[in-house]
């Protein structure tokens, strides 16, 4: 039980409209997020926003019909995420669907090459593409651009990130987040802004007369851009809902790509069942393990095959390698804690973490980790690889309220040169620099966090639905909050807080609980379950955050209560 302050959400205005099917409680939680109307929930492809208003498609995608045309080699330059992986395999898959025959992807290795199109990862290319299109990086890669085209490369950049003050001299960039660009949704991860320029070229080419033999179908890509989405944390805002919701529906209906399908069944989900958390939590997390602690070429290899046989062997290890991760995490977050045991009884607000021991492809999770314990914005870092330990990569996880990409710019702006480089979102960025300067950067993080975050932030607050009424707690109705997403990002899966009394409880494998809670209004008893409380013990009286979920055992379902937070109360 932690120090967390349970606040309700507000309603947006006034449900309309709704049919009366639609359980009252679900259109409460949808007003609550903003959402008043049916319409704002009809998750069709057909409304998806047109690439039109996508700045820079024009550019890319005449540079990439020539180069079709004329059949140069390309390259796609992804990167070492989740997202770069899906982007990565929806860019190679995408442009052979659409003609071109000489395709090949690389992405760079952390630990050697370093984040994004760098000159390093340019000098490895061999042989030399004729082409390069980024996937999910290159908006901050003014030295790889410029030494690509040195060598005689063109570079089409293909991006989400926000850009800093000097762009890439590349031939074309298309990226959401670039100033003047009217594309409404400014929330595109770098797979959905792939899927766009896909969606152009095809455009593009149909109007060059390119597809006598019929046009290909695109949308056989969404499970890959779902998948990308969910698992980079970008805001689920309407669009980017359309695009979840579509992939979801091509997983459950069996239409997964291969490495997907073999991804689900390692994670031990249903596919006729799944749900955007369990992209985000069983499935990206195995494909994210690769790029953390090896080579994401695994994951982008997981996701091209079309043999299922080989998608499961791979999927097997990527599963051993994310059991690693877990397991070193695990070791990297109890040091981090032992670092940060009296935090909160100093005056700490921006906290920055360095182990020389710790590895540079988990320190991000340990920020998060952090992040949601101490409720401040914390910064993770290690050594550069295991050979330059004089250079630190650093990465950070914000809280509401502090932008964290634009305070390392305001620290860069003011004491330059202490950061080498730096790039990101308002709540999650990366950057480098010198280990002798990490004493300095510490000090100058938590000024700018004490500068920009008002006190009452500081309060760790866990939002929720408010309660269920008496007799709502039914199968119904969570069967209804499970159709009714994607909940993610920006749009939080359904959270309720009620009154119970404990009336029996038992230890579920190691620090887990499984309690039977009752509702002191009506006397009813629900199954209910926690996770990760250690050796507590529940108390008899108590106020629990839940979500309402489905527990399906041997093929029945039943209704359980999964506790995010509690606290003791008086009933």
């Amino acid at each position: 039980m932690s120090a967390l302050e349970l606040r309700r959400r507000a309603a947006q205005g006034e449900p309309s409209g709704w049919d009366a099917a639609v359980h009252p409680v679900l259109q409460r939680i949808y007003a609550a997020r903003g959402v008043l109307q049916p319409a704002e929930v009809e998750h069709r492809l057909q409304r998806m926003l047109s690439p039109q208003a996508l700045g820079g498609l024009d550019a890319a995608t005449a540079l990439l019909a020539e180069a079709i045309r004329d059949d140069w080699a390309i390259l796609v330059a992804g990167d070492y995420d989740c997202d770069g992986a899906t982007g990565t395999a929806v860019a190679v898959r995408g442009l052979r669907m659409l003609g071109a025959k000489r395709v090949s992807y690389a992405v760079p290795n952390r630990f050697v090459h370093g984040y994004g199109l760098t000159p390093a990862l340019v000098d490895s290319l061999q042989p030399r593409p004729q082409l390069i299109v980024t996937v999910d990086n290159g908006v901050a890669s003014v030295a790889g651009v410029a030494r690509a085209q040195a060598l005689g490369m063109r570079v089409i950049v293909t991006d989400h990130h926000l850009p800093g003050e000097q762009l890439p001299a590349c031939d074309a960039m298309v990226n959401p987040n670039l100033t003047g660009d009217g594309f409404q949704s400014k929330a595109l991860a770098g797979v959905g802004v792939m899927f766009y320029l896909l969606l152009a070229l095809r455009a593009t080419l149909r109007g060059q007369g390119a597809f006598a033999k019929g046009e290909p179908d695109l949308s056989v890509l969404l499970d890959l851009v779902s998948l990308g989405t969910v698992a980079d944390l970008v805001p689920l805002d309407f669009n980017n809902r359309v695009l979840v919701e579509a992939g979801l529906r091509r997983i459950r209906s069996g239409k997964a790509c291969a490495g997907i399908a073999a991804l689900v069944e390692c994670g031990k989900r249903s596919a006729a069942t799944l749900c955007a958390s369990d992209l985000g939590y069983a499935v990206g997390p195995r494909l994210n393990a690769a790029g953390r602690l090896e080579d994401m070429q695994l994951g982008v290899e997981c996701l091209l095959t079309d043999d299922l046989a080989q998608a499961r062997q791979y999927a097997g290890q990527l599963d051993g390698i994310n059991r690693e991760r877990r397991d070193l995490q695990a070791a990297m977050v109890a040091e981090a804690e032992a670092m940060t045991s009296g935090l909160q009884d100093i005056d700490a607000v921006g906290v920055a973490l360095y182990e020389p021991s710790w590895h540079a492809g988990v320190v991000g999770l340990v920020a998060s980790k952090l992040k949601e314990r101490l409720h401040r914005p914390v910064i993770s870092f290690a050594p550069a690889s295991e050979d330059d330990t004089a250079n630190l990569r650093g990465s950070g996880r914000s809280i509401p309220g502090f932008h964290l990409r634009d305070a390392l710019a305001m620290i860069d702006a003011r004491q330059p040169g202490l950061i080498e480089r730096f790039g990101g979102h308002a709540m999650a960025a990366g950057l480098s620099l010198r280990a002798a300067d990490f004493p300095r950067f510490a000090t100058a993080f938590d000024a700018v966090a004490r500068e920009l975050i008002a006190p009452e932030r500081l309060q760790a607050a866990l939002y929720t639905d408010g309660e269920l009424p008496a007799g709502s707690l039914s199968l119904d109705l969570a069967r209804q909050l499970r159709a009714a997403g994607p909940w993610g990002q920006a749009f939080p899966e359904p959270l309720f807080d009620n009154v119970f009394e404990c009336a029996g409880w038992k230890p579920m494998g190691e620090g887990h609980w499984r309690l039977n809670l009752r509702d002191p209004r009506d006397g009813s008893v629900h199954d209910a379950v926690m996770f990760n409380v250690g050796s507590a013990t529940p108390p008899t009286q108590l106020r629990a955050a839940y979500e309402l979920v489905i527990n399906d055992w041997q093929g029945r379902e039943s209704v359980r209560l999964l506790l995010r937070h509690i606290e003791h109360a008086t009933v």
